[in-house]
């Protein structure tokens, strides 16, 4: 399994001091929606630039105009950039030539799925790289966990990765070791850490070892 942080409540230098303390020990750094509306590709460009062997990932949640948009978070430099699950396919599948044009990878993100059994399959045959079940973060507040839809998810996928976001931490790890999913996304757990380096490292071993 490999590790992605989601940093989303910080500006861009600020990301970009935090990758500096992990570039050698995460997988994947994600640029969070929140960063990506106040400003832009800014951070994925300032990582990029300063830590070009990093993996980026653009939280960009696309909705529409999936070319378009793609396109651009491409060539801003990001290595991977996510698609709402509940788009229309054709927007999906956009997404997915415009990753394929520039030899990137592709996240359709099930946040609002209302069944994700059905929409995996639905999307398992047309190049996704990864299908992530997401917690949102209002909806994780009312208990809800990611667990039960991504244990339903991983029987249903034979194409694609599946990724796991929403809630998890230190705690989560060994059940999510059992259901085994390519992707851990871990945000506060680790954003919020005393020690942001420890924190991954302490979450990298717990997912690999």
């Amino acid at each position: 399994m490999k590790l992605q942080i989601a940093i989303d409540m910080v500006d861009a230098e600020t990301a970009l001091r935090m990758v500096k303390e992990i570039h050698d020990v995460i997988d994947i750094v994600e640029i969070g929606t929140p960063m990506i509306v106040r400003e832009g590709m800014l951070a994925v460009r300032l990582i990029k630039a300063n830590y070009p062997n990093v993996v980026v990932l653009a939280d960009a949640k696309i909705m529409d105009g999936g070319y378009i948009e793609s396109e651009d978070i491409f060539e801003a430099g990001a290595d991977m950039v996510t698609v709402l699950a509940v788009a229309d396919i054709a927007t999906i599948q956009a997404v997915v030539n415009t990753a394929r044009k520039h030899g990137k990878q592709a996240m359709a993100d099930m946040i609002c799925v209302s069944n994700v059994e059905k929409r995996a399959r639905e999307l398992d045959n047309i190049g996704l790289d990864y299908i992530c079940i997401h917690t949102a973060t209002d909806v994780q507040n009312t208990g809800k966990t990611p667990f039960d839809e991504l244990a339903k998810i991983m029987k249903v996928l034979k194409n694609t990765k599946a990724a796991v976001a929403g809630g998890i931490s230190i705690k989560t790890i060994p059940l999510i070791k059992k259901i085994g999913p390519e992707i851990v996304v871990a945000g506060g757990a680790l954003t919020k850490a005393a020690n942001l380096r420890a924190a991954v490292v302490e979450i990298e071993e717990a997912i690999k070892n």
